[in-house]
């Protein structure tokens, strides 16, 4: 019977299609295999080591006397991927008693110049290189990884050997995800048919059959949708994996390619960056319950995020370690040690270690300075200029000040009844020697919104205002006739300006308050705003743009008064750049994120050179430098010193819409913003907004060996002091206003002569001016000897010569803004009116 239905021709046409439909099918099979294979193959070539550019941050410096430890050094040379194995093609260390060496690899950013530290007292008492046996004053250590971006969506990844894998992570991935990995050929019969009777069991789809060799070709194929295509698709590349690789080589791919969950603004692939994000040490260093952890969030990242769902992941882990006993890995003992423990992650912002929007600059900069190379593509290793200290305490700085800003806000009238605002910050330090950008923080959360504020264009307000004062300071190095020193008087009182055409400017002070006559070093100590206009138009609005300019502002700006008060766009990055010139004396610095580049063969192909560039007169800037340092002693800028820091340092508060702080050290330039991203007024003054920011910085920053050795700022050649007595010289002013009664009494007006700077001949030669008959007898100039106050009668036929302070005085014309000068000595006057001052000296006499 059998045989006749098998010689039958019904029999023979089915048996002809179904081999015509099975040779079709292998067709198909082997098409797409063939496919899907050159695909593979094409990641494959690359190896499991595919990267794009790595960006580490800048080398750290240890210097003989900086107070250190073997351990905290080991433990920055752990953090820079240094290990005790001699295989570590980056470098490794050796422990010897107060002592630590250390062997850079050839991966390291140095050229194989290996060094001893030794320490005694707990402070570095030697360095010897072990290149020569030398000694030396200093040592750089490996700079730290910042971020390994493979790819525009902010991937991180630190790539691992299998040989680097520790034994105890493998175990614990095989014993929860894969038990037979090393026996099976890529799929795991015995367990597909338990995973099967268990979802029969309850009813739904319980557990996944998919063994390490599947969820790798998964993720190679980047498809986690559940159908039939994909689970195909699945099949066909865990064979072809199987076929072109050794365990070792895929378990190697899957620990490196393996998505690991998200923590701050990236993703997390492979073990090497989960270990580091989130217990903070190199894999190597992983304990059995820590590698249980990461063994236990590799099956559902999202789900057993460890930062939100503690507990959980604890459940997960403990499951694990369950297995890892079952399956022999682990003892009893170990195991019951293991699940006491409870969950120990770091605790450093991920914003810190990320330093997201500095990647972000970076990036942008490498694209602008190399426009030719492809970053994403190829492994290459660009040093940049950011100091991760820094940068941790800037985060640090910038959430505890905003928590002042936020109370500040939520207090104003205008929000009563609805939700305030979050207001955001920005922080931009650099190196004042050299331009690098040691820090940058560009807002509050970078997993809320990646707008870097450090880049974006807002108003400085009176942050700008030091340009205003170094272009009129510079009227006496450019000899034309107009002289203006800092106790230069000008009238402080409600006034229009031509702003162009039939418009007027006119500005007000914070507050509504006006001081009548002030000198210049009064008005930008107290920020005034009508001083620093008229400042502006006596020194010229043009040479307040061309001093900009000089100092390396390149965001458009304009001659026209209000460009005095900072109400042209700037960034704080530009900011920062263009305060090189104080410090610096003079010279110009542009800001930079980038130091070195390496192609992937080690190649060196780019090194940045430090260009400083002469901007102004070294005088100017000195003399401009010291008004400023006055904005932190009796200023605006006071608050720094009221919250303990009290290291040389000068400054400048700003307030526009926004709040900023300006300020340096020989050290450290940091420029603080806070403001709303709609550009809405704030309503908080710079003194209370940015200025708490950039103090608990810098004196955190300050703390760090690299940055104690604060030096005051030199004073240049041809500058001189004087003792004066400013309040003498502003009672010419019609707008004089005496600050007490001493006149009254018959006392002279300064009870204690001021110290001021001048550029060399535009000193006065008297403390007082030129006819001031209260002075007392004697009165000096620093460091010369006494001078009379007598005013000398003029021979027949010739006129006593002014004094330079006496030119400064002198209007430019009937429209000019008054300046408010000491009156020129009445002795050369002709037909003098008792005005004021006349009637002041009346009262004195």
């Amino acid at each position: 019977m059998l045989s006749r239905v098998l010689r039958s021709r019904a029999t023979k046409v089915l048996l002809c299609i179904g081999g015509a439909l099975t040779l079709v099918a292998l067709a198909v099979v082997a098409y797409y295999y063939t496919q899907f294979a050159r695909m593979i193959d094409a990641q494959l070539e690359r190896g499991p080591f595919q990267t794009t550019s790595l960006i580490f941050a800048s080398p750290v410096r240890v210097a003989i006397g900086d107070a250190s430890s073997p351990e905290s050094i080991v433990s920055q040379l752990k953090r820079s991927g240094y290990d005790e194995r001699r295989s570590n093609r980056l470098g490794w260390y050796r422990r010897v008693d107060d002592a630590v060496e250390i062997y850079p690899g050839p991966e390291s950013y140095f050229d194989m110049e290996g060094g001893v530290v030794r320490f005694e007292g707990g402070r570095v008492s030697e360095i010897i290189s072990l290149r020569d046996n030398t000694r030396r004053n200093r040592y750089l250590l490996e700079p730290e990884l910042i971020t390994h971006l493979s790819d525009d969506n902010r991937e991180k990844r630190r790539l691992l050997e299998f040989k680097e894998i520790p034994t105890v992570l493998v175990n614990a991935v095989i014993s929860s995800e894969d038990k037979r990995f090393f026996e099976h050929s890529g799929f795991d019969p015995l367990r597909i048919v338990k995973v099967a009777l268990i979802d029969l069991k309850e009813g739904r789809y319980a557990q996944g059959s998919s063994t390490l060799t599947m969820q790798l070709a998964r993720g190679l194929i980047g498809a986690y949708d559940k159908n039939w295509k994909r689970k195909a698709t699945e099949a066909l590349i865990t064979l072809h994996l199987e076929s072109k690789l050794t365990k070792e080589q895929i378990f190697t791919y899957y620990a490196n390619h393996i998505y690991m969950g998200r923590r701050g603004s990236f993703s997390i692939h492979g073990f090497g960056e989960a270990s580091q994000s989130y217990f903070g040490k190199a894999v190597q260093d992983l304990t059995i319950p820590e590698a249980a952890t990461i063994a236990g969030i590799l099956n559902r990242p999202s789900y057993y995020n460890p930062y939100r769902a503690p507990e959980r992941v604890m459940k997960k882990r403990n499951l694990v370690l369950q297995l890892m006993r079952d399956n022999g890995y682990i003892n009893e003992k170990q195991y019951r040690d293991a699940i006491a423990q409870g969950l120990r992650l770091t605790d450093e912002p991920m914003e810190s270690a990320d330093a997201p929007y500095f990647v972000d600059y970076v990036n942008r900069q490498l694209q602008d300075q190399f426009g030719d190379i492809d970053f994403t593509e190829k492994s290459y290793r660009v040093y940049t200029s950011l100091d991760l200290r820094l940068q941790r305490f800037a985060v640090e700085a910038v959430n505890e000040g905003m928590k002042l800003v936020d109370e500040q806000v939520s207090k104003q009238r205008r929000w009563k009844g609805q939700k305030p605002p979050r207001a955001q910050a920005a922080v931009v330090v650099i190196d004042p020697e050299t331009g690098a950008i040691r820090a940058m923080v560009g807002g509050r959360n970078y997993a809320e919104t990646q707008l870097n504020r450090a880049v974006a264009l807002r108003q400085p307000g009176s942050i700008f205002k030091p340009f205003v004062y170094a272009a009129a300071f510079a009227t006496a190095v450019e000899n034309n006739g107009q002289v203006l020193t800092p106790i230069s008087v000008v009238e402080d009182e409600p006034t229009s300006f031509e702003a162009g055409g039939d418009q007027d400017y006119s500005p007000n002070n914070f507050g509504m308050k006006y001081s009548g006559a002030v000198t210049l070093r009064e008005a930008m100590r107290r920020s005034l705003n009508i001083p620093a206009v008229k400042t502006a138009e006596m020194a010229g609005l043009r040479n307040v743009v061309r001093m900009a300019r000089a100092s390396g502002i390149e965001s458009p700006l304009m001659a026209t008064p209000s460009i005095a008060l900072g109400s042209y766009e700037v960034t704080p990055v530009e900011i920062a750049g263009a305060y090189t010139v104080f410090p610096n004396l003079g010279e110009r610095l542009k800001p930079f994120s980038v130091g070195l580049v390496r192609d992937e063969n080690g190649h060196v192909i780019y090194t940045h050179e430090v260009k400083k560039e002469r901007a102004i007169d070294p005088r100017v800037a000195y003399i401009t430098l010291d008004v400023m340092r006055d904005v932190l002693r009796r200023g605006t800028g006071a608050g720094v010193r009221s919250r303990g820091f009290y290291l040389p340092a000068a400054g400048k508060t700003g307030s526009s819409h926004d709040g900023w702080f300006a300020g340096f050290t020989s050290k450290l330039i940091c420029i603080v913003w806070v403001g709303l991203d709609d550009n809405t007024d704030l309503k908080i003054e710079g003194g209370r907004s940015a200025l708490p920011i950039w103090t608990l910085f810098m004196k955190k920053a300050h703390e760090l060996p690299d940055y104690q050795r604060v030096s005051d700022f030199p004073e240049p050649e041809g500058v001189v002091r004087a003792d004066v007595c400013p309040e003498a010289f502003k009672m010419a002013s019609p707008a004089y206003v005496p600050s007490e009664d001493r006149l009254n009494k018959g006392l002279p007006p300064c009870y204690e002569l001021e110290s001021e700077v001048f550029v060399a001949g535009t000193q006065p030669m008297q403390a007082y001016p030129s006819g001031f008959r209260g002075a007392p007898a004697g009165s000096r100039v620093s460091g010369w000897d006494v001078v009379s106050n007598a005013v000398e009668t003029p021979s027949p036929g010739r006129e006593t010569e002014p004094s330079r302070q006496t030119v400064a005085g002198r209007r430019r014309d009937a429209e000019a803004a008054p300046t408010g000068r000491p009156e020129e000595p009445q002795t050369a006057r002709q037909q003098p009116k008792k005005g004021l001052f006349r009637r002041l000296l009346d009262v004195i006499k």
